[in-house]
């Protein structure tokens, strides 16, 4: 290819919609352009770089005895309504109507059409295992769609689906999938790390997500070094710690007037006491029948944590009159004592002593309450948001953080898509058993933005070998000179024999601007022919990751440049 003939429009100045590193480099190398807010359009050298990583899963999804498949991106309502999840999906589902008023979505996910496309075919255990995977657009209307290729509402996934006998063959699907991910991951120059995770609306009981740790990541990772614990934030456990009895005395209950205070940093400043002396009281409405979650002042409630402990569909913040109706006092004044609806509380409350709490009644808080005394607790649970330097619940080290940029994740479904749709297959008994299921999800985009935010330096990009849209880019410093245009011109006719994948700048540019687009873009080796060296029968290579320069023979370029590419070029 000639540079004169790519349609790779460089943008010298980043565009004020680029947030992150990755967006900026794929704007500015043009890699890509926006169409709408989260909806980009690849261009040649940006769909190169996709169509390599879609190269490297395929042939470790092959290899996993994957078989690919294309299903549709529309899909007909009935299939999520099976499933029950049509209206759970939320908005972030783009519906449609056909002209016949056939309600339909653009698939966020599979699992629906491929448990319907396999239950109607697959009638035996001896069809089974099955892994089927398909590399396609998913659609997603995200409230902020940000950060490029990291959320977007249009994006490129590879989603795999597997069926099995049962949990010990879900097992063996299970771990093939997850250390493929590794593979792939590697492949494309990341070091992922295997996390686990919450499983949100696909479901499942067991999951890890694939995180690339990056300053930009938009997920909290904690992980313990000391046993090499890891989850994402929303799943990380919380440990119980023993509660010991103290020789705190327990003061006398007594309620307070606190005008204008009803936050912990209002309360802890207008008391006087540590927000680790409060208790934070959360009325919530699960499933249409109002709640409290009880967290010490100074911890976070996990959302998720308390819906899947409390086992219902639908969990919200109460509103006002909820509140109102159930404490008899405005937001923000919310306490345990007196309440009658369930009570469920964090770990922590079972060791405080003499806390502050909501009174139940406008402007006031109530101070010295004690837990059995004068109030009792429906069940205690892992409810709060853990964080870097808790400890760890395997083992006595503490958890570090770091943020992460998902960019796979691995499920084990279990029965939840067929049961709900009647998905079974006769087992070797001769009895309806329903098919054990799986998926599995890599991010082509982001994986694509997490190798740049892992890969440049202040001149562009810096692609691995195995995902460079090109591998070696030759710059002659003046294509008007006849012997740089000609040696060029032949050089690039030897690499192209040879099967290397290169680029001829051949435009009417300075030197400058050359040399400024193949370190923006990120060609692995920049060959340079100058009037000078040439004179001298040498060719200049520079290798993109280490700067480094070597003027050759020019009888050795291309044997040197075989051998770069054999080595991985990264020296």
């Amino acid at each position: 290819m000639f540079m004169s003939q790519l349609y790779s429009p460089t943008l010298r100045e980043t565009p004020s919609e680029a947030e992150i590193i990755s967006h900026k480099l794929m704007l500015r190398a043009g890699l890509m352009r926006r169409s709408a807010a989260g909806m980009y359009a690849f261009l040649p050298l940006g769909l190169r770089v996709i169509r390599k990583v879609e190269q490297i899963i395929r042939e470790e999804m092959n290899a996993i005895a994957g078989q690919e498949v294309l299903m549709p991106m529309i899909q007909p309502a009935e299939l999520w309504e099976e499933s029950g999840r049509w209206k759970d999906y939320g908005d972030e589902m783009f519906r449609l109507k056909d002209r016949q008023g056939r309600q339909f979505c653009l698939g966020p996910t599979h699992e629906e059409i491929v448990t319907a496309l396999v239950r109607s075919e697959v009638r035996s255990y001896r069809q089974l295992p099955l892994r089927l995977y398909q590399i396609q657009n998913k659609y997603r209307d995200e409230m902020r769609p940000r950060f490029g290729l990291m959320r977007g509402r249009e994006f490129i996934m590879k989603d795999m689906y597997s069926f099995d006998r049962d949990q010990e063959t879900l097992d063996e699907s299970y771990w093939a999938a997850y250390h493929a991910y590794k593979r792939i991951f590697s492949r494309c120059g990341l070091d992922a790390h295997p996390v686990e995770a919450d499983s949100g609306a696909i479901g499942g009981d067991v999951t890890h997500e694939f995180m690339v740790l990056a300053e930009s990541g938009e997920d909290l990772v904690l992980f313990c070094e000391a046993c090499e614990y890891a989850a994402n934030a929303e799943r990380a456990e919380g440990v119980r710690v023993p509660v010991e009895a103290g020789e705190t005395p327990l003061k006398t209950l007594e309620t307070v007037a606190t005008p204008d205070a009803s936050t912990i940093e209002q309360i802890s400043r207008f008391l006087g006491v540590e927000p680790k002396d409060c208790i934070k009281t959360l009325l919530y409405v699960a499933d249409g029948k109002p709640v409290a979650a009880l967290v010490r002042g100074d911890h976070e409630l996990n959302e998720i944590k308390l819906k899947k402990f409390l086992q219902c569909d639908e969990l919200e913040l109460a509103d006002d009159e909820t509140i109102f109706k159930v404490t008899n006092a405005k937001t923000g004044f919310a306490g345990p004592v007196g309440l009658s609806i369930p009570l469920y509380a964090d770990y922590a409350i079972e060791h405080m002593v003499n806390a502050v709490i909501g009174a139940n009644q406008d402007d006031h808080h109530t101070i010295n309450v004690n837990l059995n005394r004068d109030f009792q607790v429906t069940e205690f649970a892992d409810l709060k948001q853990t964080q870097p330097g808790d400890p760890c619940p395997r083992c006595s080290g503490v958890l570090e953080g770091a943020r992460g940029i998902e960019v796979g994740q691995v499920f084990k479904l279990g029965t939840k898509y067929s049961d709900a749709m009647g998905a079974t297959f006769l087992n070797e008994n001769g009895k309806e058993t329903p098919l054990v299921m799986g998926c599995y999800g890599i991010g082509v985009g982001r994986t694509v933005a997490a190798v740049i935010e892992k890969n440049y330096d202040e001149d562009g990009i810096i692609w691995p070998l195995a995902i460079a849209p090109y591998h070696v880019i030759i710059v002659p410093v003046s294509m008007k000179d006849e012997a740089q245009a000609t040696a060029a011109e032949r050089l690039y006719q030897e690499l192209q024999s040879q099967g290397v994948e290169v680029i001829l700048d051949d435009r009417d540019e300075r030197p400058g601007v050359k040399f400024k687009d193949a370190d923006l873009i990120g060609f692995p080796i920049r060959v340079t022919i100058g009037a000078k060296s040439l004179t001298n029968g040498q060719m200049e290579i520079t290798l993109r990751k280490t700067k480094e320069k070597q003027s050759l023979p020019i009888e050795d370029i291309v044997p040197t440049i075989m051998n770069l590419l054999k080595d991985g070029v990264e020296k």
